[in-house]
């Protein structure tokens, strides 16, 4: 009897050291855990490494090839047209006062030689009467103190008379030449005959 006692009594201190060692490892294990939740959430957040910055194409400067710009009415150069073998003097402006003097240089397009659009304008009734002779694949050459430009023309058009097209910034090195349309018209003509050259040759006149 006493033997069965210290049996049962052993067997009892067994399961409860069993019992005893369960609950503190999960209990060590529940508490592990919440450190570890708890640490995992005060820590800061992961930080995407930063995207590199979108590469901007700048867009090309304008070739400057004039040491000053002209004043306004002040000659600048002359237009050579082999197809006419006429010499027109250019002026810087297209007011009346530099168109009935020549052919007038937009003020606000770039000077002939330089990248952009150069644009001169002139009277169908004066220094383009024959300017309708004129056409694609001819030439048209400036010749100005930067040095001599030549251009050969791409393209011919007749736009309306309030159409700005014509002055709009172009890619590479342009000479846009504008009258009046059509050239018999009496009156205010309502259409522009407009011819557009591409710089193919360009003598600089030495610094």
């Amino acid at each position: 009897m006493k033997r069965f006692i210290l049996l049962a009594a052993a067997v009892g201190m067994i399961g409860f050291g069993v019992w005893l060692s369960g609950t503190n490892a999960f209990k060590f294990t529940a508490g592990y855990m919440l450190f570890q939740a708890e640490k995992a959430g005060s820590e800061p957040d992961a930080v995407e490494p930063e995207k590199p910055a979108p590469v901007v194409k700048k867009r090309e400067t304008k070739t400057v090839v004039y040491h000053e710009r002209p004043a306004a009415g002040e000659k600048i150069g002359d237009l050579y047209i082999p197809k006419l073998e006429a010499t027109l003097p250019i002026y810087h402006g297209t007011d009346e006062d530099e168109l009935e003097k020549g052919v007038g240089h937009y003020a606000g397009s770039v000077l002939p030689g330089e990248n952009d659009n150069s644009v001169l304008s002139g009277h169908r009734d004066t220094v383009f009467r024959r300017l309708g002779e004129v056409g694609k694949d001819d030439l048209l050459i400036v010749t100005t103190s930067a040095g001599e430009f030549t251009y050969k023309i791409r393209k011919v058009r007749i736009v309306d008379a309030d159409d700005r097209t014509v002055i709009v910034p172009k890619p590479r090195p342009t000479l846009t030449v504008t009258t009046c349309y059509p050239f018999r018209y009496i009156g205010d003509a309502p259409e522009r005959y407009i011819l557009i050259g591409d710089l193919i040759e360009s003598k600089k006149t030495a610094s």
